[in-house]
């Protein structure tokens, strides 16, 4: 072997092994962000949890379209997706709820939908039923809430910052987002995405399987 050729082999064995270190020792792995108050708009945070860093969704007492009575410990160790709507919306809410059905259609085991009402009074047991028939949606997979509106309104404040910081859940107060949020089954926020979007639906499919790897990685 000549001289020449020997320093092109070493060349290419140094670019193998440089290579290999990098995407096999050094790479470091692409992880979902963990949010915090801080990191959010702060048109979206109740200015008493900006200083939070360790920031939980909180408990609750709701009802389901089955009108069971469900809290926090009936979703513990499931990966939530989590939206409000109202089942007389004729705008963003079709949408919201047709774009969150894709992702029900091939929802991955330990995964649970949270649709929470944000007109409550109307939207009683019975009509959040007809509203998961009409739409297909299996009730061990997709729960629609209905309950006490203050409550409902300050988890979409306080817990999930998916709306304006704005109101106090009274009678004149109205809650209308379209944003999406993914929550991690240690209850922290992982993802906000526009559920009229179907690019942003997609996308959060797809961190969901980030997600749920890095959940079989922590077992």
């Amino acid at each position: 072997m000549g001289s020449k050729q020997a320093i092109v082999l070493f060349v290419t064995i140094a670019s193998s092994a440089i290579l290999y270190t990098y995407f096999f020792l050094l790479r470091v792995e692409e992880r979902l962000p963990i949010y915090q108050p801080s990191q959010i708009n702060p048109a979206l945070v109740d200015p008493t949890l900006l200083s939070e860093n360790d920031h939980r969704i909180a408990d609750f007492t709701l009802i389901n379209q089955l009108g069971d009575t469900v809290s926090l410990s009936d979703v513990a160790g499931s990966i939530l997706i989590v939206d409000f709507f109202f089942t007389r919306c004729a705008t963003i809410c079709p949408l919201l709820t047709r774009n969150i059905k894709l992702i029900h259609d091939r929802l991955p085991a330990g995964v649970r939908i949270l649709s929470h009402s944000v007109t409550p009074v109307a939207d009683s047991v019975s009509v959040l039923s007809k509203y998961a028939d009409k739409h297909g949606a299996d009730p061990s997979l997709w729960w629609f809430l209905t309950g006490p509106k203050d409550e409902i309104y300050r988890l979409a404040r306080k817990s999930y910052f998916a709306c304006l910081d704005e109101g106090d859940g009274g009678y004149q107060d109205f809650v209308h987002t379209e944003n999406v949020v993914l929550v991690d089954v240690q209850g922290r926020l992982r993802g906000f995405y526009d559920g009229t979007q179907e690019s942003e639906i997609s996308q959060l499919y797809q961190d969901l399987e980030k997600l749920i790897e890095e959940n079989q990685k922590i077992k």
